[in-house]
């Protein structure tokens, strides 16, 4: 069993988190993350991995760069596009089937947030229902939990990023933290009359939730116990695979098709048989004589 699998079915909570580790006394969040696509991803225009069989090569490249975290993003016939989360080098690994993708600048929301400021994760009480469940929300929080203190990052939090499980899907979404001060004026009096000389004004700050974006959906696939390989710890049994929903479409396309050539076929032997043409269904033979054969 994979060792996050194993350290969520401990009830003891004395034993710090993998994700943390103990320097000169402090503790700090060491996570790294390496972020690749594959060929067929055409929005991101930097180095991409040329192999879609062979992944456990990003174990390796995971090793070069210092990363104990890979995110891979793997395209599939320029139509599909699916997600692998591992914990790299041991494991686990979840592939994820990506849907309803929607960026900022697709969305134009009026929300926004300062670029290198940290999120605050929320998850779903769903979460905590089911083992595989667990092991997801471990994998999110290693790669999207940013740790306080890291290369690049503000020393404070303006957005949150939500994950919320419905109808068997990971809904995602992103949402900026809006700020503003209200003021109230509150009168104090003796023997309810109102003294102005006495009047005080507090400030109070009223906190929004703004959808800025990007927007996914995640459907959960397979979960592997090592990393990018090793048995199969969880199988999802009611997704189906786009293929299959593609090939379903055209099949039922393709037998409408065929019930209407041979409704056709019918209606001609019917108007054969009525004696509505003389030649039993099929076309009459040209006339010799006929003037749209003589004048053309």
């Amino acid at each position: 069993m994979a060792a996050v699998y194993k350290s969520l079915s401990k009830p003891d909570g004395t034993k710090q988190p993998e994700r943390l580790s103990k320097v000169n006394g402090t503790t700090k969040n060491r996570q790294r993350v390496l972020i690749l696509t594959s060929r067929g991803v055409t929005y991101r225009h930097d180095a991409k991995l040329d192999t879609k069989t062979k992944l456990y090569q990003l174990n390796e490249l995971a090793d070069l760069h210092n990363c104990n975290n890979v995110f891979f993003f793997e395209a599939r016939k320029a139509k599909d596009l699916y997600l692998w989360m591992s914990k790299a080098p041991n494991g686990p690994t979840v592939k994820m089937h990506v849907q309803n993708i929607h960026t900022m600048e697709e969305l134009g929301l009026k929300g926004n947030c300062l670029r290198g400021s940290r999120p605050v994760l929320s998850f779903d009480a769903t979460f905590d229902s089911q083992p595989h469940l667990l092991v997801i929300k471990e994998l999110l929080l290693h790669i999207f939990g940013v740790p306080k203190g890291a290369h690049k990052t503000k020393p404070f939090v303006d957005h949150v990023m939500s994950f919320t499980i419905a109808d068997g899907r990971i809904w995602t979404r992103c949402y900026h933290i809006s700020e503003t001060e209200s003021s109230r004026t509150t009168e104090n009096g003796v023997n309810g009359e109102k003294k102005s000389s006495s009047s005080k004004r507090t400030q109070e700050t009223d906190v929004q939730l703004e959808e800025i974006g990007p927007k996914f959906v995640l459907t959960p696939i397979v979960i592997l116990e090592s990393s990018f390989g090793g048995p199969v710890i969880y199988d999802n049994k009611e997704f189906v695979s786009p293929n299959q929903l593609r090939a379903d479409v055209r099949r039922a396309t393709a037998s409408k098709r065929i019930m209407r050539s041979g409704q056709g076929e019918d209606r001609k032997f019917k108007r054969g048989e009525l004696g509505l043409k003389t030649e039993g269904g099929k076309k009459k033979p040209k006339d010799p004589l006929d003037a749209r054969q003589l004048f053309t």
